[in-house]
């Protein structure tokens, strides 16, 4: 594994030390696919303790300035990307949209709420990559609309081969804060897990539908 950047690491104590992400490699989670899975992710616990969710915020701006430059416009994703989203275009002095995973079926049945402008310079926030199929049917929803969606980023990706092989397909650069790899070495280091677990861990990620925790 790579040597961990300084926001990796501290992304990665973050997550743990609140139990927003867990890790059991001996006694699996099931997602709602079905898949096996040694780790549960959920990044809005983040949200409820301030100074995290400030660190959050205050790296994910500085991605976005880094990585896209001049932007004009920040759009979340239903519903996680949403409060990640606002407090980016906050700290940004930008607009927010948010896409929902589909129309509503009443009113004027939006996709996406908030004000969209042809040509818009946009970057898409998200909480968390898996697949990013989820993600870039947001992206397409805002391409369109008529924006020129520049990118995404994420607080933590899996890092699945699919996944950027998706997002390549899309032409959708993407970045993340905190990734897979990065967590268990700190998982590691920290005592969370046992170094013997890594090679369970290293498993799954690269074939995680067919994984069984054996």
């Amino acid at each position: 594994m790579n040597n961990l950047n300084e926001v990796e690491q501290k992304i990665a104590e973050s997550l743990l030390q609140i139990k927003a992400i867990k890790l059991q490699p001996k006694n699996p989670f099931v997602w709602a696919s079905g898949w096996k899975s040694p780790i549960y992710c959920d990044n809005r616990i983040a949200l409820s303790y301030p100074a995290i969710r400030t660190y959050i915020r205050q790296q994910l701006s500085q991605l976005i300035q880094e990585e896209f430059g001049t932007v004009e416009m920040i759009s979340g994703v239903a519903t996680a990307g949403i409060p990640q989203g606002v407090l980016v275009a906050q700290d940004l002095g930008l607009p927010f949209t948010y896409v929902r995973s589909s129309a509503k079926d009443h009113g004027r049945q939006n996709l996406i709420e908030g004000e969209v402008v042809s040509g818009q310079r946009v970057v898409v926030v998200e909480d968390l990559i898996s697949t990013g199929k989820s993600s870039l049917l947001a992206v397409e929803a805002l391409r369109e609309a008529g924006c020129n969606v520049v990118g995404l980023v994420s607080i933590f990706t899996y890092g699945f081969d699919q996944a950027v092989k998706n997002f390549a397909d899309a032409k959708c650069p993407f970045f993340s804060l905190c990734n897979y790899d990065a967590l268990i070495k700190v998982a590691v280091n920290n005592g969370y897990i046992l170094e013997s677990d890594v090679t369970l861990l290293e498993q799954w990620r690269k074939d995680p539908s067919a994984w069984t925790g054996q």
